[in-house]
């Protein structure tokens, strides 16, 4: 070599060797990083693939320099960067796989010596064509009858034996593009041949038509091998586009891209399933997209610059060490090492057509074309497959993805590439028309740059969104080595927190039964309740200083430590609750009616979230959905629970109450119209409305709709009732807002209208605060590194919906007889089953706060739910 293209080689394999042993030092200190401490064992495998790789470039630049090779000097370097990256990550996720490709890459550098001593005269390729393809589609056509897996499942693709496995459609490519080479440079040569050009193209192009037809279809229908049958016929378009100019080619080739995918989809289950997971990965993430999405997913935690190495989740994604190793590589090196990587593969295609143009004769042009296609149409389908730019096709990533086949193959080709350029006799061959070769250039640049842009889609576009799919398990892997924020009661007594040490951290939920109000957090089944509503907060990403949250992230790739919160609940009321609730299915909710903070929240059936994994099978199986929580995101259909908001809002406008309904068919039975318990006055009209006969809320709402049509939806929209509770946790969504077709079941709660229980104790809630609904409130403070604890304001703003006269009034006439509070019980259908509602509040005058109570229960057990709720009120206000 001269001394300026040896000294740049030597330096760039310098900051190549650089960059490994970075990479390796930082690999090896990451268990400290991790667990923020020293005192845990440390990685060192892998400096076993950095003495792989210094003997391979070392043997590979010595021999360069002793036989004084003329060549491109960017060509080493950059497979330098591209298998020390490769390598050291593969040993990241899977050691026992990096011992065996630092074998592979010691022997890559053997091989490429060994083929360097074979001087710059490659004729011998060029004489041999049809040996070298025979021999390539022998081998290929073996593994139709003696294939195997490595993995154990999938496409038979290898041949092996003892642990060693071999796939010859790796260097069936190559192999191909020598074919290719050869055949057009023997047998379509404007220079050398003066038939009519597009007689001669149509003739010269029939025979490697023919030939890569069939290779393509007996890959496709023997191995189900869609990725390597679209590798073939894009080589074969760019040989025959280099060497013909003509851009139908290209074309044709594209269309029988497009038809070999329709048809592997319309014919192979295993093509379809990557093809439909590709166009719609999102409508089954957990099944046959898992890889696509998790793939994604992990993209967008490496986020700007990455987790760092080490310090991500990589292995989250199956076959992330082969298929998703840029997936890989981009979560732990950020968009920025996406970038960087994309950028060298730009700088390969440079350096390879540029090799292509100096070329001194026809074949090797056409050959270093191909080589130079092969490298990057390759590059580009798997990190596309990665990106969801493209379906997944497994074809494996030149110099970086795990394979033995795949790394030697890259070798041979990098070594032709290299014989190519050598430049012992001067003078490049002519080249009459440069349009293909930048045809070719702008092609790969641009689907390199398509690539870049597609990253940073996912990293910092969608990476948010990405990031907080509940079926992203990095979140919770993360709450492993970093403390979890703890989640107190009212009171700060404790109802859920972090135990263990840092790497086993896990979270200890001290009350169970408030498993479907706090949820559970998972790297298996991800996050529910206030643990996903919560998160930020509990993992220290709001609330915690910005320098704070950064400084996690740059120095060890994780969130800071999670900030305790403090719930409005009332732990004693919330045990006198789910007690009562015992073996029943419903919901519980108590308000202060006034603060509007939640003081009560039960569900049941419950479920333990400290043995989530070992019930989970079981709980997605009952009957009884015990994930739900009832209080929150149940719907429901109202029934005559409703009257005390209907009493409210026609004592509002100074009318006298409607007649008396004739008592005779208020009695306790299956109609639907028939009163949920006996009233305890049947002369009273208010009795009536207390004890759920449906008939009063009929009367009622029929004189407000005589005055105004839209009343009676207008006042329940104004109670809430077609609003979304504003807390932080998971709630139902409303019912939409439509004109009542029946005027009369509406009156009932018997339409489309469907409620949660939360959003009938707001709505009941300004019967015992004075007419002003208040804000909702179930999370009232956390815990800050700077300010301490920091008061969480409401999501609402409180707001009148009564005159203090009129709820006053309202709350008076249904005063349970010797309690001091008012109460309604009702009956409704919902769906195929009865529920029963009871609703109570603290009566005007009340010293204490005001307390609003509603309890469900789904079943035709009116008498039990009000057992239940008088239970749960007397313990509220202390009463004997």
């Amino acid at each position: 070599m001269d001394l300026y293209s040896k000294h740049i080689q030597g330096r760039l394999l310098i900051l190549a060797a650089v960059f490994v042993f970075l990479y390796a030092s930082i690999l090896t200190l990451s268990p400290s990083v991790r667990l923020h401490t020293w005192e845990t064992p440390l990685r060192w495998e892998h400096w076993v693939a950095v003495l792989a790789w210094g003997f391979c470039f070392g043997l590979i630049h010595w021999q360069l320099n002793r036989l004084n090779v003329l060549s491109d000097p960017y060509l080493i370097p950059i497979a330098g960067f591209l298998s020390g990256w490769g390598v050291l990550t593969i040993f990241r996720l899977a050691p026992q796989l990096g011992y065996r490709q630092s074998l592979w890459l010691a022997l890559g550098g053997v091989l490429f010596s060994l083929l360097l001593r074979l001087g710059s005269d490659l004729t011998f390729l060029r004489r041999y064509k049809y040996l070298w393809l025979s021999g390539g589609l022998l081998l290929t056509g073996l593994t139709f009858f003696f294939g195997s897996n490595p993995l154990g499942d999938g496409p038979q693709l290898w041949l092996g034996c003892c642990g060693f496995y071999f796939q010859p459609s790796e260097p069936l490519k190559l192999l191909l593009v020598i074919f290719l080479s050869a055949y057009l440079a023997d047998f379509f040569n404007p220079l050398e041949n003066n038939q009519p050009r597009k007689l001669r193209t149509l003739l010269v192009i029939l025979v490697p038509t023919v030939v890569i037809s069939g290779i393509v279809v007996g890959l496709l229908i023997a191995q189900r091998d869609l990725g390597t049958s679209l590798i073939f016929l894009f080589l074969y378009a760019v040989m025959i586009y280099q060497a013909s100019g003509e851009k139908r080619f290209l074309i044709g080739s594209l269309v029988a891209m497009i038809a070999l995918s329709l048809a592997g989809y319309l014919l192979f289950d295993v093509v379809r399933l990557r093809i439909e997971a590709w166009l719609n990965p999102w409508l089954d993430p957990t099944g046959r997209s898992f890889q696509i999405v998790q793939s994604l997913i992990a993209i967008a935690n490496g986020s700007l610059a990455g987790r760092g190495p080490g310090l991500g989740s990589p292995g989250l994604v199956p076959v992330s060490f082969s298929d998703f190793i840029f997936a890989a590589i981009t979560e732990e090196s950020g968009l920025a090492g996406a970038m960087a990587l994309l950028l060298i593969l730009g700088l390969l295609v440079n350096r390879g057509l540029r090799v292509a143009i100096e070329a001194r004769n026809s074949f090797l042009r056409y050959l270093a074309t191909g080589l130079t296609a092969y490298f990057t149409g390759q590059s580009i389908l798997i990190i596309a497959g990665n990106l969801r730019v493209l379906p997944l096709t497994g074809v494996t990533l030149p110099f970086v993805s795990y394979g033995g086949s795949s790394l030697m193959t890259s070798f041979l080709a990098l070594a032709a590439l290299v014989q190519i350029g050598r430049s012992e006799r001067p003078g490049a061959y002519p080249l009459p028309d440069r349009r293909p070769i930048l045809t070719l250039a702008l092609t790969f640049s641009l689907g390199l740059s398509i690539l870049t842009l597609a990253t940073g889609w996912w990293t910092i576009v969608r990476g948010a969104e990405l990031l907080a799919r509940t079926d992203n398990p990095r979140r919770a892997l993360n709450d492993r080595y970093v403390r979890r924020g703890t989640l107190l009661d009212r009171s700060n007594q404790v109802l859920t927190t972090t135990g263990g040490v840092a790497g086993n951290y896990s979270r200890d939920y001290q009350y169970p039964d408030l498993g479907p109000v706090i949820g559970y957090t998972s790297p298996v089944y991800g996050q529910s309740g206030l643990e996903l509503s919560l998160d930020d907060y509990l993992r220290g990403l709001r609330g915690s200083p910005q320098m704070l949250v950064w400084s996690s992230y740059l120095l060890y790739g994780q969130y800071p430590p999670g900030l305790d919160a403090r719930l409005s609940l009332d732990l004693p009321l919330q045990q006198v609750a789910d007690q009562a609730m015992a073996g029943s299915k419903g919901a519980v909710v108590m308000l202060d009616a006034q603060s509007g903070e939640v003081l009560v929240m039960a569900s049941h059936p419950t479920f333990n979230a400290n043995t989530l994994e070992e019930d989970w099978p079981n709980l997605i199986q009952d009957p009884g959905s015990p994930l739900i929580n009832r209080a929150a995101q149940g719907s429901y259909q109202p029934g005559p629970i409703l009257g005390p908001l209907w009493l409210a809002a026609y004592l509002s406008t100074g009318a006298d109450l409607p007649a008396l309904p004739d008592t005779s068919s208020m009695r306790i039975g299956d109609d639907f119209l028939s009163c949920a318990i006996t009233p305890f006055d049947l002369t009273s009209f208010l009795a009536l409305v207390s004890a759920g006969c449906p008939r009063p809320s009929a009367d009622m709402v029929a004189s407000l709709a005589a005055m105004d049509e839209t009343a009676p939806q207008a006042i329940l929209e104004n109670m809430g009732l077609y609003s979304a509770p504003q807390l932080r946790m998971p709630v139902s969504l409303p019912s939409s807002l439509e004109m009542p077709a029946d005027l009369e079941s509406y009156a009932v709660g018997q339409s489309t209208l469907r409620i949660s229980p939360l959003q009938l104790a707001l709505a009941m809630a300004p019967l015992s605060s004075g007419g002003v609904q208040p804000a909702e409130r179930i999370t009232l403070a956390v815990n800050t590194p700077q300010s301490g604890w920091v008061v969480l304001p409401p999501l609402s703003e409180p707001r009148r919906v009564l005159t203090s006269l009129v709820a006053q009034e309202t709350a008076g006439t249904l005063a349970a007889p010797n309690y001091p509070f008012w109460f309604s019980t009702a009956r409704a259908i919902n769906g195929s089953q009865m529920i029963a509602w009871y609703v109570a509040g603290t009566l005007p005058g009340w010293r204490g706060s005001p307390r609003v109570l509603v309890v469900l229960l789904e079943g035709d057990q009116p008498g039990r739910v009000r057992q239940i709720g008088e239970q749960i009120m007397l313990a509220a206000l202390a009463l004997p």
